[in-house]
């Protein structure tokens, strides 16, 4: 078994009350940036982010990398369609030049974000993890 990580985090866990309307939003996310739905089952989905049925919903800040503008313009559209709502149109952002970012909430309410750094070269796309 091969797998793939991130550089930073390992997972992100988040509870939800309706996890049709999560695995919708987050598909939608996944599609636009490139990223694989791995796990997907009745009571949960994901991998990297694993989301989960509970009683009470989380709310946290969680942003994805987008490869370029046009991704992040992508992302906001196509999770609005599929039941977020918006917490911040594409655009720049004064963090930092070249922060390029969009918000939104997810069903549950966390605050959902793709952001483009401007142009950089990853040291390495992911970290490789053989079983």
């Amino acid at each position: 078994m091969e797998l793939h990580r991130g550089r930073l985090i390992d997972h992100v866990h988040l509870r939800t009350r309706d996890l049709a309307a999560s695995k919708r939003f987050y598909q939608a996310a996944f599609e636009v940036l490139g990223i694989e739905l791995i796990l997907d089952e009745d009571h949960f989905f994901g991998d990297e982010l694993w989301v989960d049925v509970g009683e009470s919903s989380s709310h946290v800040h969680l942003a994805f990398q987008a490869k370029d503008r046009e991704t992040v313009d992508r992302f906001h559209a196509a999770v609005l369609a599929a039941g977020g709502k918006d917490n911040g149109k594409p655009g720049e952002r004064a963090y930092h030049p070249g922060y390029y970012a969009a918000f939104v909430f997810d069903p549950d309410g966390n605050n959902i974000e793709a952001v483009y750094h401007g142009p950089y070269k990853r040291s390495t796309p992911s970290v490789k993890l053989e079983f």
